[in-house]
């Protein structure tokens, strides 16, 4: 993060952090990457960056993050996706040509897509 110089500087990250509040509060859509080295080994980078085309390309607004590695470094690029009220889903080795697909299927008709998931974290009661 580059120094900030200016009070409009620092207007500006208080802006972006109230703006990715508001996507993941109304949203409730969170979409986690992992990015250790060896996801990024595995072609994380390229994982994520479909994402974000994919979700820009849909018009759809989900908060997209990073983590570093979680030990499943064989199922590599592992994609999280959390939205309210449901189940954690995880899926592993993730390409980005299976990205339109994961979004399709997960975020806009509600179904996990089977074959590729390689786990689910129950919601909190």
């Amino acid at each position: 993060m580059p120094k900030l110089k200016t009070l409009d500087d620092l207007k500006k990250v208080r802006e972006n952090a109230e703006k990715d509040l508001k996507v993941r509060l109304e949203t409730g859509t969170r979409i986690i990457v992992g990015m250790g080295t060896c996801g990024i080994a595995a072609g994380a980078r390229e994982t994520m960056h479909a994402i974000l085309e994919e979700l820009q390309k849909r018009e759809i607004e989900a908060h997209v993050s990073t983590v570093g590695c979680i030990g499943m470094c064989v199922r590599e690029p592992l994609v999280d996706i959390e939205q309210a009220g449901k189940p954690r889903i995880t899926y592993g080795n993730v390409k980005p040509d299976m990205i339109p697909r994961i979004i399709e299927e997960h975020l806009i008709k509600g179904n996990v897509v089977e074959e590729w998931a390689i786990g689910r974290l129950a919601t909190r009661e």
